[in-house]
């Protein structure tokens, strides 16, 4: 059989080849708690051991799926607490109010018979004191108004015209 040439102090050494010079640096070891995830010590088919990244893409059986919250419950759980402290707020006035409602019920009540008043007093005089014995109205005056500026701030005229 033919046995490898050793080589000489011309050829260049070739670090790493078994049957020249085997590599004098040992490669470092980390445990299997020091890996960062995504990455797992894999056995390559030739028999040797080494880090490979994993497929992220694949689910693990442990972790369950994480579903986000929909905007429109977000939306919803902020306004709940706003709108049941209005209406708090809304019962606590009301309530604080009450006494004041009922003593304005009767101030109300006087205005309705105030106006009733009002709208039968001119009934009431046409059927007491007639129809007017036969006077005539005063005929009705017009009065028009016109009036017209230049600009924002300018000085306005008119004129009036009765009719």
């Amino acid at each position: 059989m033919h046995e490898p040439a050793r080589p000489s102090t011309t050829t260049p050494a070739r670090y790493g080849d078994p049957l020249y010079r085997p590599t004098p640096i040992q490669q470092p070891v980390m445990l299997p708690g020091e890996l960062p995830p995504g990455v797992e010590i894999v056995t390559l088919p030739g028999g040797y051991r080494t880090l490979a990244y994993t497929d992220p893409a694949t689910p693990s059986a442990a972790a369950p799926a994480v579903q986000t919250i929909p905007r429109w419950a977000k939306t919803t759980a902020l306004l709940a607490p706003t709108l049941g402290g209005g209406i708090a707020a809304a019962g606590f006035g009301i309530s604080y109010a009450a006494p004041g409602v009922l003593a304005m019920a009767d101030a109300l009540w006087a205005a309705v018979a105030l106006i009733a008043t009002g709208a039968l007093a001119p009934l009431a005089f046409k059927v007491a004191w007639g129809s007017g014995g036969g006077r005539q109205a005063a005929p009705v005056q017009h009065i028009t108004q016109n009036i017209s500026a230049t600009g924002l701030f300018g000085k306005a005229t008119g004129t009036l015209n009765h009719r």
